[in-house]
């Protein structure tokens, strides 16, 4: 399984000189699955570069929503493969609290967009899952979710084939001060032996209490929940645009601190846009 970065950043865009080293377009990750197959975690700007590659194939796409804030389906109607003819894209809805399935496709109608979803060349099937579905078969990978503690709700996907698992946790908050939708030991079981976890880092504690509640971890906490799960390797993800890539830096190695002092073999580094990694 190849895994590729294709937008890191928490909430809104951030382009400058400052976050050139890191990237500042909103969420998306791509899987590229040993069958061929693509499973595209969000579809937030960092969408838009991955589809101009995407056009050189006609393999079937899969997008698996996490939740319907902006930076994370703000991507959808510049993704290059839904103008496409014919081509086949399934659409995963995350599980929000209000029951929207359909938020993705609803900005591309009315004033908000200039072309209408129906006029698009592809066959796109918005695919929502019910709520007691927490597993299913996607080509040679299974697919696990499960609820995340954010508001409006949404949901985390573990991806596992026979080589490789990485599982996709973000605008997470390990701690909320409101009810849970999930608590940290069952993030452990559903994080656990993942050759790769990719977690929200958009706080540090500095920012606390301010912004407690808001949705997201302190990146130290990942952190532990990476070496309470037994992953191999984490990747900070939905870096706050307030940061800058000197300012993530600084929160890698106070991270690995905590790394060290539990002479942990946790690999740590900060999600970049283009960074690819090969796994299994």
């Amino acid at each position: 399984m190849q895994v590729t970065f294709y937008g890191v950043r928490g909430s809104i865009p951030t382009p400058g000189a400052e976050y050139t080293r890191y990237g500042g377009n909103t969420a998306c990750v791509d899987l590229l699955l040993p069958d061929g197959a693509h499973i595209i975690l969000d579809a937030g700007t960092g969408i838009r570069l991955l589809g101009k590659k995407l056009l050189a194939d006609d393999a079937p796409i899969t997008i698996l929503l996490s939740h319907n804030h902006w930076d994370h389906i703000q991507g959808f109607p510049f993704f290059a493969p839904i103008y496409q003819p014919g081509r086949q894209i399934e659409v995963v809805p995350g599980l929000v609290s209000d029951g929207n399935t359909t938020a993705v496709v609803d900005q591309m109608q009315g004033s908000l967009f200039p072309v209408p979803f129906e006029t698009l060349g592809a066959t796109i099937d918005l695919q929502p899952r019910p709520a007691d579905i927490s597993e299913w078969q996607c080509g040679c990978a299974k697919i696990k979710r499960m609820l995340i503690n954010h508001p409006g709700s949404g949901c985390a996907y573990a991806i596992s084939t026979q080589a490789a698992k990485v599982v996709y946790l973000t605008d997470n908050e390990i701690y909320p001060p409101y009810k849970k939708n999930s608590d940290f030991l069952e993030f452990v079981e559903f994080c656990r032996d993942a050759d790769l976890l990719i977690h929200d880092a958009q706080y540090m504690l500095s920012d606390m209490p301010a912004k407690s509640g808001w949705g997201h971890s302190v990146a130290e906490e990942a952190v532990k929940l990476a070496m309470a799960s037994n992953c191999k390797t984490l990747a900070l993800y939905s870096h706050d645009p307030e940061r800058t890539d000197d300012d993530v830096d600084a929160i890698i190695e106070h991270c690995k601190l905590f790394i060290d002092a539990a002479a942990a073999p946790l690999e740590l580094f900060a999600s970049a846009e283009g960074q690819s990694l090969q796994l299994g």
